[in-house]
């Protein structure tokens, strides 16, 4: 197996320099400082997908295109991988592989680095990043799979990955809505804006909420207004009377003997038991 000195010296030696110029390097056959490399060409049945790759999701549309270019002139960029017990697994380039499937190969040039598991966790997490190609959601589980695999803090992931630690927290906030909004969005129907607000929103209310957010497709601050409404209805103000109403209730009250209360175009008028009902419809009918 190729020896990778640089890689395997710790990852220390690769965090702080831009990730994507140090994979391009490789691919692009231009083998940086203390890497050695393996160019070689593999059967696509013999590389299995990335087990840390974070990005779930992929354009249907992009990768019919990628395919099509593929067909006429072939696969320019090794795909990237790492020797494992049975085959290969891919380090970088999955588009390229998933492409050159549609595309109807059989072969793709590929180019062998040694890995562990480590790097290949951390790569392919800020490969993604860095490229910028991830949910906000495939983003929050895969800042997860690191503080749970490798122990980081918030603060250690957040430099690890160029971020601060209040956008690594406020993202991996994103795992406590419910699988159906988390859905809305990777699917792009929720902005991850959108859906930070109704992390707080009881789940059995947070379905109508969610449906008039994307209806209307309010904005963030919108939305914001709208689960503090949420949580704090506005009191209802007892409409204003006017001074001839005022007057009426007053006089009903005193006719009727009993408490009477004019709101808008309604009139209620409180009984005791049924005799004092039956007094008041008395009261009511005489035509004395």
């Amino acid at each position: 197996m190729p020896n990778n000195s640089k890689l395997g010296s710790g990852l220390d030696a690769i965090f702080g320099s831009d990730i994507n110029s140090l994979l391009d390097d490789i691919q692009n056959g231009n083998e940086p400082e203390g890497v050695t490399t393996s160019n070689t060409t593999l059967a696509l049945t013999d590389i299995k997908p990335n087990p840390y790759q974070p990005r779930e999701i992929f354009d249907e549309e992009k990768l019919k295109e990628l395919a099509d270019s593929i067909k006429e002139h072939g696969v320019f960029t090794p795909v990237l991988v790492r020797k494992v017990t049975v085959g290969y697994e891919l380090v970088a380039g999955e588009r390229r592989t998933k492409a050159a499937e549609i595309a109807g190969l059989t072969e793709i040039p590929a180019i062998i680095v040694d890995f562990d598991d480590d790097q290949m966790m951390e790569i392919s997490l800020l490969e993604n990043i860095q490229r910028e190609n991830l949910t906000a959601i495939e983003e929050a589980k895969a800042y997860k799979n690191l503080i749970d695999k490798r122990g980081y803090t918030q603060e250690e992931l957040g430099k690890r990955v160029s971020k601060s630690r209040e956008h690594v927290a406020n993202t991996l906030r994103l795992l406590s809505l419910p699988d159906k909004v988390q859905k809305l969005v990777e699917n792009g129907s929720l902005t991850a804006g959108q859906a930070r607000p109704l992390i707080t929103v009881d789940p059995k209310d947070i379905d109508q909420l969610v449906d008039k957010v994307v209806k209307e497709n309010l904005s963030a601050r919108r939305v914001e207004k709208l689960v503090q409404d949420y949580k704090n209805p506005p009191i209802k103000n007892t409409p204003v009377i006017s001074e001839a109403a005022q007057e009426h209730q007053k006089q009903l009250q005193h006719y009727l003997q009993t408490r009477v209360k004019i709101d808008g175009t309604k009139i209620t008028i409180n009984y005791v038991d049924e005799n004092d009902l039956e007094r008041i419809v008395e009261a009511i009918c005489s035509k004395e």
